[in-house]
């Protein structure tokens, strides 16, 4: 699987879902394992979820950043689903859920037989760790912890997972301008014992960042996810609000990045200290995941 470092040129793959294999309930949203016309499977998130749209966003934003600054991501697709496939389903949440879903969806591909990446078991090495502690600290990600690491272990390859908690500022965008300077806490990073390079992922990622490739980014939004949104206004202000707030991000870096790399040095948190498991929406049989043909 190739992991492109530009956008230019590309579009998110667009699906359409032929089947309701099962929900996904490890997640408050709810997402679903949803086969599409392409033959693959893919963990499916939906519009009709409590936290709407701005989460399908901040998934597309920061995962293609992500695979934009080489980082391995799952590819991300958008998918058409039909309100009418959970008819068959016995639990009446899944169906309503799905009904109000009626139309375009965030699909990520389904990774069979992925672990939860261990990093005890499973050595990333400085160099990843940095890059990937720089990237949440950048995106605001506080949900790749030793608690829940939001990474797997795939054919002994890690993979970034779960955007949909960075970048806040999207759901008040009032706080958008102080998105810049604000710190980031690292202390349950679980990536901090793997002895983070965190100043050559500076080195190496920072000048990457540019409003060119952020504005490539954001062009693989639907315009209908963010067609109009209060304070901002339709789909150009919108692309350009995140661009905006994501270049300011790396050009205050000297307000955020010495509070991580004091974490860093001060040493790891709690230790990982359980086997590697499948996580739950992975321990499914009998399916397989798009990249995994």
């Amino acid at each position: 699987m190739s992991h492109e470092r530009t956008t230019e040129g590309r579009a998110l793959p667009r699906l359409t879902a032929i089947r309701y294999v099962t929900p996904l309930r490890e997640g408050g949203s709810l997402p679903g394992l949803m086969e599409a016309d392409d033959l693959g499977t893919y963990a499916v998130k939906f519009t009709g979820a409590g936290q709407g749209r701005p989460v399908l966003v901040n998934e597309i934003v920061s995962g293609e950043l992500a695979r934009a600054l080489g980082l391995p991501v799952p590819r991300i697709a958008t998918i058409v689903v039909d309100g009418t496939l959970g008819r068959t389903e016995p639990d009446e949440e899944v169906q309503e859920l799905l009904r109000n879903s009626d139309g375009l969806n965030l699909a990520v591909d389904f990774l069979p037989g992925a672990l939860d990446l261990d990093p005890v078991a499973f050595d990333v090495g400085p160099g990843f760790a940095g890059r990937v502690l720089w990237f949440d600290a950048l995106v605001g990600n506080v949900d790749r912890s030793w608690r829940n690491s939001n990474m797997l272990l795939w054919h002994r390859r890690p993979y970034l997972i779960d955007h949909g908690a960075t970048l806040t500022f999207a759901h008040d965008w009032s706080a958008a301008p102080r998105f810049a300077h604000r710190p980031f806490d690292a202390g349950d990073h679980v990536l901090l014992g793997a002895r983070p390079d965190l100043d050559a992922a500076d080195g190496a990622l920072a000048p990457l960042v540019t409003p060119d490739l952020l504005e490539g980014v954001l062009a693989l939004v639907p315009d209908e996810w963010i067609a109009d949104v209060d304070g901002v206004g339709g789909p150009d202000a919108v692309r350009a609000a995140y661009v905006q707030a994501l270049a300011a991000r790396v050009a205050a870096r000297g307000d955020w990045l010495p509070g991580v790399a004091a974490t860093v040095a001060a040493g790891r948190p709690r230790p990982v200290d359980r086997a590697p498991r499948r996580p739950p929406w992975l321990r499914i049989g009998g399916v397989g995941g798009g990249e995994g043909r």
